[in-house]
């Protein structure tokens, strides 16, 4: 069994952070879902009303539930 690369080594033990620009309607679920499986994960957006509601635990999309935020 060879050893694991650096990069899968932070995938395998979740040290891996991972930058997402642009939280709209495909930044933010990919956001959410490394979130979910228990990566770190830091959002940029350069839309102030959407990093407040974010930062306050609210959605402002539609099909995403404000508890799947706040749990992230």
């Amino acid at each position: 069994m060879t050893p694991l690369d650096p990069f899968a080594q932070h995938i395998q033990d979740r040290s891996l952070t991972v930058g997402i620009y642009g939280l709209g309607y495909v930044g933010l679920p990919l956001a959410l879902r490394f979130a979910e499986v228990g990566g770190k994960v830091l959002g940029f957006d350069i839309d102030p009303v959407k990093v407040a509601k974010l930062n306050w635990g609210e959605s402002y999309i539609e099909r995403i539930e404000p508890r799947l935020i706040q749990a992230a």
